[in-house]
């Protein structure tokens, strides 16, 4: 997860509960404290010796630091998700992401120790090594319709080389870890998404002092809930097919270097699933705007570079478009973090998240057509 100098910001509209890429996992205790550099720095000798670690912006799910040594400065990575924080996982994606770059993609992969090792165990936890990568973050409202034909290129062109790098049994493939998360094939029961709506209202009208978060929480809710039993019969069945995916693509896990990118980075949920779910989704992370609509033409431009990269057709990005769509209609992660969780890391996303699922469905025909024409 090699980062910019930059301070981190959240994304305006964070990743969908089924699958919920950032979503906190139950159990999962984020350690305080500065990271273990001298004995890591034992490791990678090449690395030189230690001046100064700094944390940067914690993401949601890991911590991440600005280590400079008498050789350069680095990106030090500790893997605190219970999901994926164990070694086995962890070198799938090394070996995954050494391979993407060998492909010419713009990826950082992990530095490997004196024993040919990229990832540490110390003190219980998971740590790696990356090189530092200058630049920046943007999203799509930051970037021109050419801007947005390369984004749409290049998460095709990284879908088509995982299918490639993963066929590969030393890269963790089919035969190995990381088989498909049949949890993001099936799609959202509205009845359950009805008694989520309900326990999380309970929890909103009992949350003191109340506020004006409170207020627009519960009156989304409210309004969820008129919306799903209007369009429950649209249901989507289960996904049929599922490919190799970056699992968490959105704007602060890629960097750019002036227009072009420069390293896609956080490969922690590397995994089978629909991949052009993995399309429509970014898209909406990318280029939500704060009211919840989404600029229609960069998405058509973004959507149909990645067709031409893929290989897929405009029917496989329709079916794509009403998935994502239905996930977002029976999604309410960030209240659940802040109400259940009592964490308040991802309030911020909330009024951009919970408007676009209101336009998306009044906007529904206009969207599929931009994913599919």
């Amino acid at each position: 997860m090699p980062r910019s100098s930059e301070t981190l910001t959240p994304p305006t509209c964070a990743p969908p509960a089924r699958p919920r890429p950032t979503a906190p996992r139950p159990g999962g205790v984020r350690p305080v404290g500065a990271p273990p550099v001298d004995a890591l720095l034992r490791r990678h000798r090449h690395a030189g010796e230690a001046l100064d670690c700094v944390p940067v912006t914690e993401g949601l799910l890991n911590r991440g630091f600005r280590l400079t040594t008498t050789r350069g400065t680095y990106f030090l990575k500790q893997h605190l998700d219970a999901a994926t924080a164990d070694r086995a996982t962890i070198a799938r994606q090394h070996r995954a992401t050494h391979r993407l770059h060998a492909l010419g993609l713009p990826v950082a992969p992990p530095l490997a120790d004196a024993r040919g090792r990229t990832v540490a165990v110390v003190g219980g936890h998971c740590y790696a090594l990356h090189p530092w990568v200058e630049g920046r973050h943007r999203d799509g409202g930051q970037l021109s319709t050419g801007g947005c034909r390369r984004l749409g290129t290049l998460l095709g062109q990284v879908h088509t080389a995982l299918d490639r790098v993963m066929d590969d049994p030393e890269a963790g493939g089919p035969g190995g870890p990381g088989g498909t998360d049949a949890g993001a094939c099936a799609s959202a029961d509205p009845q359950d998404t009805f008694r989520a709506i309900d326990e999380l209202i309970r929890l909103v009208r009992a949350h003191r002092p109340r506020d004006s978060f409170d207020a627009l929480a519960e009156h989304r809710l409210r309004e969820r809930r008129g919306l799903l039993a209007r369009h429950a019969h649209h249901r989507p069945p289960a996904a049929s097919a599922a490919g190799w995916v970056h699992g968490d693509f959105h704007p602060l896990n890629l960097l750019y270097r002036g227009a072009e990118p420069a390293a896609i980075v956080d490969w922690d949920r590397l995994g089978r699933r629909p991949r052009a779910e993995e399309a429509v989704r970014a898209a909406a992370i990318f280029f939500v705007r704060p009211g919840g609509e989404l600029p229609l033409g960069k998405v058509r431009a973004y959507a149909r570079a990645y067709r031409r990269a893929t290989g897929a057709d405009g029917a496989e990005l329709a079916a794509a478009a009403h998935r994502v769509w239905w996930e977002r209609l029976n999604d309410f992660w960030t209240l659940r973090w802040r109400y259940q969780l009592h964490d308040r890391r991802a309030d911020a996303q909330f009024p951009a998240v919970s408007a676009l699922a209101v336009w998306w469905t009044r906007e529904y025909e206009a969207v599929r057509e931009a994913f599919a024409g």
